[in-house]
């Protein structure tokens, strides 16, 4: 037998065996790596999913602690109106003391202050001269 024959044949058996691997091997390399492609996204879906739980976590916290912090600010406001309207003799000394600092943030020329029937002075004399 000659030995180019004999190195033929062998690469002929060899070329056959890789071929018949390749045919079994590559459907279950495919399922593998489908396999493997599947847990990535599964993992990648847990993990987008804990990120969105824990921002509405975050969410929720800062809603309740601004909650808190204007229910703080609104009792710290109804104590400071308790004080002073206690200290300006009651509701309407309170009520006159807010009319008085309104006064004095105006910029009006002209102030119309109501007589004890609630109906402001006119000046009805001025515009007639």
């Amino acid at each position: 037998m000659d030995p180019k024959a004999g190195c033929s044949a062998l690469g002929l058996l060899v070329g056959a065996v890789l071929i018949i691997a390749a045919l079994i091997g590559w459907p279950q390399y495919r399922v593998y790596q489908q396999r493997l492609a599947g847990e990535a996204a599964l993992a990648e879906a847990q993990s987008s999913r804990q990120v969105a739980i824990l921002e509405a976590r975050a969410k929720k916290e800062s809603a309740m602690s601004l909650a808190e912090a204007e229910v703080i600010r609104a009792e710290g406001a109804a104590k400071a109106n308790q004080i002073l309207q206690n200290s300006l003799g009651g509701p309407e000394g309170y009520l006159r003391y807010l009319q008085i600092q309104a006064l004095e943030d105006s910029k009006a020329q002209l102030i119309y202050v109501p007589t004890e029937a609630g109906l402001p002075v006119t000046e009805a004399r001025r515009l007639g001269q």
